[in-house]
């Protein structure tokens, strides 16, 4: 790979070019690595509804022709001027927020919100010159993110359950069937029920309109499952009578507005921690009655689960290796990398938790 470094390459990539339509693969020019950057050959990717979210650009500023994609691993293909700590032939875990150790966030015990490589979701070019290094035809095409993972070249930390209280996880997707169970979650968005369990949660309580994820989220630690349709009173209601007043934490992974709302109502007084894990609409206004705060009710949002790309990742991979996370089970589906539009149908459609598109070979 390093007899292309410093020249331009072509590559097969996965094109939005509207929103909502399907994708388009196409041959793309990649420029080389500027200063400080790297240019990786992904061989895997999955997609999130993150994805979705920006693709169907609803409620987000529209942004194409542009290559999503956000999860991925490849290996780096060649590294610009001052990189120091990879190099050339290096498997590599892309991640869409960095530390830069520098900044005052990144300095501090608490934050990892980067001022530097802060997610921008706006920003489709990179940050050291303003352009984009993809191109086709000679008309650029926008970055996702920093990682542009479609293209061949933690809840608990914050929530914090207590060992025997009460969960509920709103949106059983992967993210929140992975907050469910291990202690050291997210990055790993799907780990809300998993993260819940691992700390020991007496009870874990499901939230979603769509029944066929129960049977699935048993095998995340879900205890028990509520779906709103099936009841006349709002949810929150429903759970404070199961629960004697509320439960002591929530998780809100879907995004949805009156879901975010119902996870703050269904805490308990005095003491319930509500956090919000999914991307709302940029327009959307939270609203309840502030007596839900003077009682000592807590909401609170999480970036990347509080962990940090360089310091903590790398320690999430060890447990993996060390087979302390179970991430095969949120692997449901797999396709090729031409079969790309069959994963969004799968996610669309809500028959999937991660679904992997393989890129090597093509």
């Amino acid at each position: 790979m390093s007899s292309t470094a410093g020249r331009v390459i072509r590559c097969k990539a996965a094109i939005a070019w509207e929103a909502g339509k399907p994708l388009s693969i196409e041959e793309v020019e990649v420029a080389p690595p500027q200063a400080m950057e790297v240019r990786l050959k992904i061989l895997y990717t999955s997609l999130c509804h993150t994805d979705i979210y920006f693709w169907e650009a609803k409620g987000q500023t529209p942004l194409f022709p542009r290559i999503f994609g956000h999860e991925g691993a490849g290996i780096v293909e060649s590294v610009g001027e001052g990189v120091t700590e990879l190099k050339a032939g290096d498997h590599v875990l892309p991640i869409f927020t960095g530390e830069c150790k520098e900044c005052v966030h990144c300095k501090s015990e608490v934050s990892n919100l980067c001022e530097l490589l802060r997610i921008n979701t706006d920003r489709g070019v990179m940050i050291h010159d303003g352009k984009s290094r993809f191109s086709i035809k000679g008309q650029p095409v926008y970055h996702f993110l920093g990682t542009s993972t479609f293209r061949m070249g933690a809840t608990v930390n914050v929530a914090k359950p207590p060992k025997g209280s009460t969960v509920a996880v709103f949106g059983l997707g992967a993210v929140g069937l992975a907050v469910s169970r291990d202690k050291n979650i997210r990055y790993i968005r799907y780990r809300a029920a998993e993260g819940a369990r691992l700390s020991g949660a007496s009870r874990i309580i499901g939230v979603d309109l769509n029944p066929r994820k129960f049977e699935l989220a048993k095998n995340f630690g879900v205890t028990e499952f509520v779906n709103p349709k099936d009841h006349d009173k709002p949810v929150q209601q429903v759970l404070a009578e199961m629960t004697g007043g509320g439960v002591d934490r929530s998780i809100e992974c879907s995004g949805n507005i009156n879901s975010i709302v119902s996870a703050f109502e269904s805490v308990h007084d005095g003491w319930g921690v509500a956090v919000i894990v999914g991307i709302p609409n940029k327009d959307y206004v939270f609203k309840t009655n502030t007596v839900n705060f003077l009682y000592e009710r807590t909401l609170k949002g999480t970036f990347f689960g509080n962990y940090r790309a360089r310091s903590d990742i790398p320690n999430v991979v060890e447990k993996y290796l060390n087979k302390e996370l179970e991430l095969e089970k949120f692997i449901t589906h797999s396709v090729t990398f031409p079969e790309i539009n069959k994963a969004f149908e799968l996610m669309l459609n809500g028959e999937c938790l991660r679904c992997v598109v393989r890129l090597e070979g093509y």
